[in-house]
């Protein structure tokens, strides 16, 4: 926990006496004496979990963790009743309604999808309590789409921790400086942000209308990122690699290390280097081998060209070739891309002549570009 949190024994925090009026942060004031008593840290609520998919049953395990108590948890699937059996044992699972009727705090992880129908039939049964905390992982919504429980007296946060679950008990070691997107009333805001750091989480807020704004950016550093690495484990193994896991883990590693620290500038590779060739042969052949992955190379393939043009990485008189290769997948009009090796019946050619340049433009850069670098 960081030093400028307030930790659970720093006073009666957020919830003095439970999840009613004084979750906003009243309540009697600490012992003048400073004592850590029991009963001076925050009231141990207890705790239900609607949709015991792979996020709740581990934000509830993390709240036990912290001295709260699982009462009750609902879940359809076997595999959902699974994982609330290992990470919430001896926790009764029970229909949404009784979870609500046994929880002060209720975690509503359901697919975002459902969650809007949820909220509403939750609201129309009388199942929502006034002064009854309840808190939705969702990252696309924020506190808005719990304005049914609202108007029937429920405190709603939107707390979604950025990370990503397996459904085991690693899932509650990650929560440890996880970051979570954190939407509330303002006046909740001390409660929402107390319960991140209570699970281990670092609070991060985010405005009701930059949610989905906030989840799409998520969703194209997480989901697509696991697209992209199976995608090359796959091609490593078509090209004959044994041990795609071993020889892609130190590198993307390091690319993903370097893309934090540096942004942009990490950027390396045949397309920052307007290696047009190089590209070409590579659309070749995943066209012969892989060709559900064409689309979306040449897709992030521009995405990087872009990137790199504006930060300049991308030099413009390389940029041309690239481009063509890019917009058709082969060079433009047939002739070799800057930087290609010559046909194979021309048969050899002095450097001064073969140096792939073929345009006159007698650019420094040319061949060395490639032969600079040797990172992918």
């Amino acid at each position: 926990m960081n030093a400028h949190h307030p930790s659970p024994a720093d006073g009666p925090g957020p919830f003095p006496h439970g999840p009613g009026p004084s979750a906003t942060g009243s309540g009697p004031a600490p012992d003048p004496s400073g004592a850590a008593r029991a009963e001076d840290r925050p009231a141990r609520l207890s705790v239900g979990v609607v949709g015991t998919g792979r996020v709740g049953p581990a934000l509830a395990a993390a709240l036990r963790l912290a001295g709260h108590r699982p009462v009750a948890a609902s879940g359809v699937s076997d595999a959902s009743r699974r994982r609330a059996a290992e990470l919430l044992p001896d926790v009764p699972l029970v229909d949404p309604a009784e979870v609500l009727a046994r929880s002060e705090l209720v975690l509503l992880t359901v697919p975002d999808d459902a969650l809007p129908g949820l909220v509403s039939g939750l609201a129309q049964t009388g199942a929502v309590r006034p002064g009854q905390l309840l808190v939705h992982t969702s990252g696309r919504f924020g506190a808005g789409v719990l304005q049914p429980a609202l108007r029937a007296g429920a405190l709603p946060l939107a707390l979604h921790p950025a990370m990503t679950f397996t459904g085991t008990p690693v899932d509650v070691q990650r929560l440890a400086g996880c970051s979570f997107g954190v939407t509330a009333p303002e006046e909740l805001r001390l409660a929402a942000e107390a319960l991140v750091i209570e699970m281990g989480g670092e609070p991060e807020w985010v405005a009701e209308e930059s949610r989905p704004l906030y989840h799409a950016a998520l969703a194209i550093g997480a989901n697509h990122l696991v697209t992209l690495v199976t995608q090359s484990m796959d091609l490593l193994r078509a090209s004959g690699v044994q041990a795609p896991d071993r020889m892609l883990g130190p590198l993307l590693g390091a690319a993903l290390d370097n893309a934090l620290r540096s942004g942009d500038s990490a950027l390396t590779g045949p397309v920052a280097r307007g290696d047009a060739g190089t590209v070409a042969a590579h659309v070749t052949e995943l066209r012969k081998h892989a060709p559900q992955t064409v689309a979306g190379y040449l897709a992030m393939a521009r995405a990087t060209a872009d990137r790199a043009l504006a930060h300049g990485l991308l030099k413009p008189e390389l940029a041309e070739d690239l481009l063509d290769v890019l917009a058709a997948g082969t060079p433009k009009e047939g002739r070799p891309p800057k930087g290609s090796p010559p046909p194979q019946d021309d048969g050899p050619r002095p450097h001064s002549e073969g140096d792939g340049r073929g345009d006159g433009k007698g650019d420094s850069d040319g061949e060395g570009t490639g032969g600079e670098e040797t990172d992918s």
